[in-house]
């Protein structure tokens, strides 16, 4: 016995009095008839990819939530760390804020803990430096970076039990990998969401219009009034919407071509949602059919040479030999006298017709 899920628009009742033994056979008769439609449910095993993968994407956010906080936090203390170092939580920015939470707060020996591949000079990392905490905000700091070193382990542990359970279909999350704009993360988030073939699609075509990549249409007296895409899938939406950013990003790429030709007609939002669909289309294709990623690239096509007429350039007397009657002077108009000019179209004797 298989259960359906039907969406409940699709099973709507004329208007009148409920009765549960008619609207029972009415959904009968629409499910033989193939008129319900049903609702994506994954089995048990894709269900548990899910879990993790959105647990994963939750401890993302909240590490990006943790970073803005400890800004805030040391806004309040008058250090300007952001503006010298380009990653807040990269290896120079970490080693000072643990200094800085155990209580240090000279504006140079801070600044000795900065990396060599700081762009900026030790004055103006000692100036960013300078600042007025209290020993409250070295113990808030601290409690903060406990946190943020959970969220890391967590998230790494995370990775390792994605990558076990999608071992099976490891080749999958490689030929997804492939793709410019994806990578093993994004290959297993889509995966999580479609399947590792994306058997419950028969076509590109539906599982684009499941994710809701694909442009809507809203029509009434034979005109579309609206081409506004459906919600879909938000952690799908998401995943491609970046993919697209980050493939028409790479030089040189399909993608890239394709952004530029749309993007004077459709503008840049448009443009890549147009990416994103092409993206989400490629993606059935990868998975149901086990096709691998080709970058075209920019074809190598060499412009057309323009239509000239085989003789020009050539002499007068080449083109005479080959048949053919140049003159700069006007003919008498009858066609008979190519050659003749104004004064011997005016005389009589120079064209007997």
């Amino acid at each position: 016995m298989r259960l359906h899920l039907a969406q409940a628009f699709s099973n709507r009742a004329p208007r009148g009095r409920k009765h549960d033994f008619k609207d029972a056979e009415r959904l009968v008769r629409r499910l033989i008839a193939n008129e319900l439609i049903l609702s994506f449910v994954p089995n048990g095993e894709q269900r548990i990819w899910r879990s993790m993968t959105r647990m994963k994407l939750q401890l993302t956010r909240d590490r990006v939530r943790l970073q803005n906080q400890i800004e805030c936090l040391l806004e309040e203390m008058r250090i300007k760390l952001s503006i010298v170092v380009s990653n807040l939580l990269g290896t120079s920015g970490l080693r000072i804020l643990h200094a800085l939470a155990n209580g240090e707060t000279d504006p140079k020996k801070l600044a000795q803990l900065g990396g060599e591949r700081l762009q900026c000079s030790e004055e103006q990392l000692v100036d960013a430096l300078t600042g007025r905490a209290q020993p409250v905000h070295g113990e808030m700091l601290a409690l903060q970076l406990q946190r943020l070193q959970l969220i890391d382990q967590q998230m790494a542990q995370l990775n390792s039990m994605i990558a076990a359970a999608m071992k099976p279909h490891q080749d999958a999350v490689i030929r997804l990998a492939e793709v410019p704009g994806l990578g093993v993360d994004s290959a297993q988030q889509i995966i999580a969401e479609v399947g590792a073939q994306a058997s419950t699609f028969p076509s590109a075509a539906e599982l684009t219009s499941w994710v809701g990549t694909c442009p809507g249409k809203e029509e009434s007296a034979e005109q579309n009034h609206s081409s506004r895409s459906a919600k879909g899938n938000k952690y799908l939406r998401r995943v491609l919407n970046q993919a697209a950013h980050a493939a028409v990003a790479k030089k040189g790429s399909h993608f890239q071509v394709v952004f530029r030709r749309l993007l004077p007609r459709l503008g840049y939002q448009s443009a890549i949602w147009a990416v994103a669909h092409r993206l989400c289309r490629l993606v059935w294709k990868i998975l149901h059919e086990g096709a691998r990623f080709i970058e075209q690239g920019q074809r190598s096509e060499s412009p057309r040479k323009e239509e000239t007429c085989p003789d020009a350039g050539a002499s007068p007397s080449q083109t005479r030999l080959r048949g053919h009657h140049h003159s700069d002077k006007p003919s008498c108009g009858h066609g008979c006298c190519p050659g003749l000019g104004e004064d011997f179209r005016r005389s009589a004797n120079a064209c007997g017709c």
